[in-house]
C-alpha cells in the first residue's frame, strides 16, 4: 500500500463528511467506496458507490460519522486528496482536491495522473 505511516490517504472536509454521513444512514451502508476507472476526455473518472461490507485490502477513513474506503487500485493516485462536498445555485456534488491530477477536462468530470513509471517493455 502507498501510505505514510500516521497520515489518512485522504481528508474529508466537514461537508463531505455530513453528507456521507447522511446518505450512510439513508442507504444503511458501511459506507462509499472511491475508486478510479478510465473514462472521460481526459482519460480517468473518479468512481462512488455505496457498499456494505468492507473490503479487507480498502484504505478506511472515518470522521464524523462518515466513512470512506478507497478501493486498491486507486489508493496511490488519491493519496493526498481532500473530498468536499459543494453546494451552489445550480449545482452539489462532491469535489475531489487531488494533488496527484495533473489535467482535467473542462466539465471537471475526468482527469489525468503523470505517469508514475514509463511503462516496461514487453508490458500489456
Amino acid at each position: 500500500m502507498f501510505a505514510i505511516p500516521g497520515k489518512q490517504a485522504v481528508t474529508i472536509s466537514p461537508a463531505a463528511a455530513r453528507q456521507i454521513a447522511r446518505l450512510m444512514s439513508k442507504d444503511n451502508s458501511e459506507g462509499l467506496r472511491i475508486g478510479i476507472k478510465k473514462g472521460g476526455c481526459a482519460g480517468m473518472e473518479y468512481t462512488m458507490e455505496y457498499v456494505n461490507e468492507i473490503n479487507s485490502l480498502d484504505e478506511v477513513v472515518e470522521q464524523d460519522g462518515a466513512r470512506v474506503m478507497i478501493a486498491p487500485m486507486a489508493q496511490m493516485f488519491l493519496f493526498g486528496t481532500e473530498i468536499d462536498y459543494e453546494t451552489s445555485l445550480l449545482e452539489s456534488g462532491f469535489k475531489f482536491r487531488n494533488p496527484n491530477v495533473v489535467e482535467a477536462c473542462g466539465c471537471g468530470e475526468s482527469i489525468k495522473f503523470a505517469d508514475l513509471e514509463p511503462p516496461s517493455a514487453g508490458a500489456a
